[in-house]
């Protein structure tokens, strides 16, 4: 039996055929057109699909299920989504929509918990009872797996966890409050961060690694200045990090998962990141001595996790 997965962002709809094992047998992507109605989105979804499908050699009968990832929130039991801010999708009823064109059971979810579910069913959390998924892109999106399955709270909206306030009236986010871990831990916060420090230290060598041009500056930036000496870059890496570890260190200390596993780009500094979290985590956890702590890992299901999450939506 297989499952189709779906990614529904802003700029591209990627989508791919997935096995029991949360292995991608085939994908593709077609771009979104945000500015459509939603009939026509949910149209060119089911095409890619079907185009997939059809590569694979299967039909209907051989398809599980169809699951969408998509930001916002879903309202799972009717199969609608209440409201996606970067489609403008307000009371879309997506499965009733899907079916039109493969009848086939179809499920929604956020995609950050989709992230979550595919990094418990085949990535870095699998075999993990207890588990939080963060990705750090824009936001800070973050997924809980508690006994192998995902948290969503009452009312489905559970999971926000770059919304909590980590400083008193600290810098905006855009969620309207002040001071959220979102607002200094994402990729963009980081992005800011860099920028700001770049400007102070006109001679530092980030302003070098960009040709001068600060609006060249990624979330790479600061850690490629770190690599060479540079102290500017340096400072920022390790105040990034230190505001990191207190975030991550509040997930310990709230859920006691057995893993926390990080995506998202910034992931990709791999240990570069991960030691110095581990260092500044050390002493900002509440876990009795002698007692099982927490493992800290870079999620493994990368760009992919969006298609197998919510493949395997109906696992989780």
């Amino acid at each position: 039996m297989f499952y189709a997965g779906i990614d529904l962002g802003g700029t591209n709809i990627a989508a791919g055929i997935v096995d029991e094992e949360g292995k991608i047998v085939k994908k593709g992507s077609v771009p979104t057109g945000r500015t459509r109605k939603p009939e026509e989105i949910i149209k060119d979804m089911c095409l890619l699909v079907q185009s997939l499908m059809k590569d694979v050699g299967i039909t209907e009968k051989d398809l599980h299920s169809i699951g969408i990832g998509s930001p916002g929130t879903p309202d799972r039991e009717n199969g609608i989504i209440i409201y996606n801010n970067n489609l403008g999708f307000k009371n879309v009823h997506v499965r009733e929509e899907v079916q039109k064109y493969i009848n086939v059971p179809v499920y929604l979810e956020n995609d950050a918990n989709c992230a979550a579910i595919a990094e418990s069913v085949a990535g870095s959390a699998k075999g993990d009872e207890f588990a939080v998924v963060i990705t750090i892109g824009t936001g800070i999106g973050g997924g809980i797996i508690i006994n192998n399955k995902l948290y969503i709270g009452f009312n489905g909206a559970g999971g926000e966890l770059g919304h909590m306030v980590l400083k008193l009236n600290g810098e905006p986010c855009t969620c309207g409050r002040n001071g959220c871990w979102e607002a200094y831990s994402a990729a963009t916060a980081l992005i800011r961060q860099t920028k700001q420090a770049a400007q102070e230290n006109p001679s530092s060598k980030i302003v070098e690694l960009v040709g001068g041009d600060l609006e060249k500056i990624d979330a790479k930036t600061a850690f490629d200045a770190a690599r060479l000496g540079d102290e500017t870059g340096i400072k920022v890496v390790d105040t990034y990090i230190d505001i990191l570890a207190d975030g991550l260190a509040n997930m310990v200390n709230i859920f006691q998962p057995g893993v926390i596993a990080i995506g998202g780009g910034v992931s990709k500094e791999g240990e570069n990141l991960l030691a110095p979290l581990r260092e500044k985590m050390k002493g900002r956890t509440y876990c009795a001595e002698g007692v099982e702590k927490t493992r800290l890992v870079i999620a493994k299901m990368g760009n992919d996790a969006g298609i197998v999450g919510a493949a395997l939506i109906s696992k989780a």
